[in-house]
């Protein structure tokens, strides 16, 4: 029997516990860093950096040649002087062979906080099934650790909703090889009951709220399409590729 455990937010996240066994982590951040990644890869970035703050990414963007990469960022949802929005809408005419340097509160924090993690995925409503079948085909004995990124410390609606539609994605046809934790139970439960409603569900929760309120409501709707985009990017040694593109070096 494998173990599926969900961890509701980023601050649930202990690097020992990572350390002990074999443990394999999916991190989500429906809105917006995970998604946001995802279609990057997917339109053409070379490669995209998560780091845990602006400082740190003007750090890691010196090591870089200017013409090659894009800063993007946000701090507490708001945009960071000198660092394009980390809109997906808006950065996927801008990515094509590009790295994308990323700063954002909660989903690049939480991906560098669970590196210690024998691997570690990204995920989101676009690649779930994706990340589902890597999983069952290339981890079989591992426990999953799927983390909701959350909201600087609190719940996040959309990112359960992302680990619920994750975690139907895993159990459909597994025949009952997973046991889950309580919190996997209940945001598979919750996805199962709204599996018609991803964009209503996304659109209701407080960061929905926010980018309704913006006019990222293009954002939204990408964000909405489950299944979308066939890749499962991985963080090695602080930099996110899609497996693809590594297949293809």
């Amino acid at each position: 029997m494998q173990n599926i455990h969900l961890l509701l937010k980023k601050e649930e996240i202990d690097r020992e516990k990572l350390l002990e066994g074999e443990k394999v982590a999916i991190i989500l951040d429906v809105l917006l860093a995970t998604t946001t990644i995802i279609s990057s890869l997917h339109n053409g970035a070379r490669q995209v950096i998560p780091v845990l703050n602006p400082v740190d990414a003007l750090l890691r963007s010196k090591e870089l040649d200017h013409e090659d990469y894009i800063l993007a960022g946000e701090l507490k949802a708001k945009p960071v002087d000198g660092f394009m929005y980390p809109s997906p809408t808006l950065l996927s005419k801008l990515v094509l062979n590009k790295t994308l340097v990323l700063s954002t509160t909660n989903g690049t924090v939480a991906m560098r906080n669970s590196a210690a993690a024998k691997k570690v995925y990204i995920a989101s409503l676009l690649n779930n099934p994706s990340v589902a079948e890597k999983i069952k085909k290339d981890h079989q004995t591992e426990t999953i650790i799927i983390v909701c990124s959350g909201n600087s410390g609190e719940f996040s609606l959309e990112d359960f909703y992302g680990a619920g539609h994750l975690i139907e994605c895993l159990i459909t046809g597994a025949q009952g090889t997973f046991s889950l934790n309580d919190a996997a139970i209940a945001a598979c439960t919750f996805y199962q009951t709204n599996t018609d409603n991803t964009f209503d569900i996304l659109q209701s929760s407080h960061v929905g709220q926010l980018f309704d309120k913006h006019d990222l409501i293009d954002d939204l709707k990408l964000a909405s399409q489950k299944g979308s985009i066939n890749l499962v990017p991985e963080l090695i040694d602080g930099r996110i590729e899609a497996e693809l593109k590594r297949q293809e070096t």
